[in-house]
């Protein structure tokens, strides 16, 4: 069992546990000890966003880290994409990222990225743990001119500027677009703006003051209201909203409604198709891809793999299969061509191409799908067994499914973060599919509620 690592890393309240410079310091010294593998010196690229807690975590990493006797790279305020851009590009052993993504300032969060860029598996992540809980690295101490030292890299976010080009052909520019850009305060205050302005649109900024307490606070992917009132104000073309750690993108439309995830997911894939570039014509979404997205992408003949939600689970499916596209509707999109995770940038530049390429508004490229009815229900539970092994609910759930005939679809799973079930039904009726998911409520509450 994990006691430590999440779904994405390390997570928590800063200055309380497990998000402490106490465990902080075991981290970087755990993950140390695991990456030197060759002889000789060895070095760890250390970023974050703009969480004031992230000067308190980023030392106390560099101690432990130094203290192993391995040197740190540190590249400042920087996109958890482009904290593993620069791992791979420093040649690095690894890359840490310090950051909460769209959490509040109160929280931060610690992850890890091995040297090729990918964010650790389980069994790496499960090691760290344990070499941190055994105290097994313990009399681990290097001395005199074996310890490690810490150096600042003054052109990573060149270096990364650069490489987020490179994702665009060279004939393609952005003059005569208008767009606004929303950073959240956080990780892509700076380096997002100077993309765009170098590739030739007229920029509008909000969001780029952070103060390290203001990541997220009313700005950002989570909360896009004024972005879309700033496109309005400014007419703009496009809207792009990042989030604390720019690994998403929420784009906003010229008449000011946001583009849902589905149908940016849906733009990128009838694009690539349209290129022969989509491999093996599939893309990877989660069970929460709308049923209208699944039916707009058969009628292209290109396959929907469903993960369960999180990136991570998209590309664990992408890389084992050979996938390049994969994304979420909360404005995750991985474009393994381009990098190794998500990219807020990468995404964004991708939508604006779109726009430039098609000589048409986002308004009319983002009806390239038309989204089903839904309803989401949430029902608090006293324990979380198994759903398969409730013979009620299942025979509940295949009844419904039976009486949407294939015009719709049911979910039923448990919150990753709280003691609820989730009761998802889509459809063609609204009527029919608040009666569906308000009969699998009353299943769900008389079993386990």
């Amino acid at each position: 069992m994990r006691k430590l690592f999440g779904t994405d890393g390390v997570r928590g309240i800063a200055n309380l546990e497990p998000m402490t410079s106490e465990t902080a310091m075991k981290l970087g010294r755990a993950v140390a000890h695991m990456f030197k593998r060759r002889e000789g010196r060895h070095q760890i690229v250390i970023g974050k966003d703009t969480r004031l807690s992230g000067y308190m975590l980023e030392a106390a990493l560099i101690s432990g880290i130094c203290s192993m006797g391995v040197d740190v790279l540190l590249v400042g305020p920087m996109p958890t994409p482009g904290v593993a851009f620069l791992t791979r590009s420093l040649r690095a052993d690894a890359g840490v990222m310090i950051s909460a993504s769209h959490n509040p300032y109160q929280d931060n969060g610690i992850k890890f990225f091995s040297n090729d860029g990918f964010k650790l598996p389980d069994e790496v992540e499960l090691r760290v743990e344990e070499l941190i809980l055994s105290n097994e690295i313990e009399h681990l101490r290097p001395t005199a001119e074996a310890v490690g030292k810490a150096y600042r890299i003054d052109d990573a976010e060149g270096r990364y500027i650069e490489f987020v080009k490179r994702s665009l052909p060279r004939e393609i520019d952005f003059q005569g677009l208008k767009v606004v850009l929303d950073c959240a305060h956080g990780a892509g205050y700076s380096v997002f703006p100077k993309v765009v302005r170098e590739l030739g649109a007229e920029v509008f900024v909000i969001g780029d003051e952070p103060s390290g307490t203001n990541i997220n606070a009313g700005f950002g992917a989570m909360c896009p209201k004024r972005l879309q009132e700033e496109v309005l104000a400014q007419g703009a073309d496009v809207g792009i909203a990042l989030d604390g750690d720019a690994d998403r993108a929420v784009f906003v439309q010229e008449q000011g409604e946001v583009v849902t995830g589905d149908q940016a997911l849906a733009a990128f894939a009838f694009d690539l198709q349209e290129r022969g570039r989509l491999e093996k014509h599939t893309i990877v979404g989660t069970v929460m891809s709308n049923f209208g997205f699944e039916a707009a992408l058969q009628k292209r003949q290109i396959s929907l793999i469903r993960t369960p939600v999180g990136d991570r689970y998209i590309l664990e499916q992408m890389l084992a299969n050979g996938y390049n596209l994969g994304g979420e509707q909360s404005g995750h999109f991985i474009f393994l061509d381009y990098n190794t995770t998500g990219d807020g940038l990468i995404s964004g530049l991708q939508m604006l191409k779109l726009v430039k390429r098609a000589e048409r508004p986002l308004s009319a490229i983002a009806q390239c799908m038309e989204a089903v009815p839904q309803v989401l229900l949430g029902v608090d539970v006293s324990r979380k067994p198994d759903l398969s092994t409730i013979p009620e609910l299942q025979n509940a759930i295949r009844s419904c499914e039976k009486s949407l005939n294939g015009t719709g679809r049911v979910l039923v799973r448990y919150s990753g973060t709280e003691s609820l079930v989730r009761v998802m039904v889509e459809g063609q009726n609204d009527a029919q599919i608040r009666q569906v998911a308000d009969e699998l409520v009353e299943v769900v509450k008389a079993t386990i509620g």
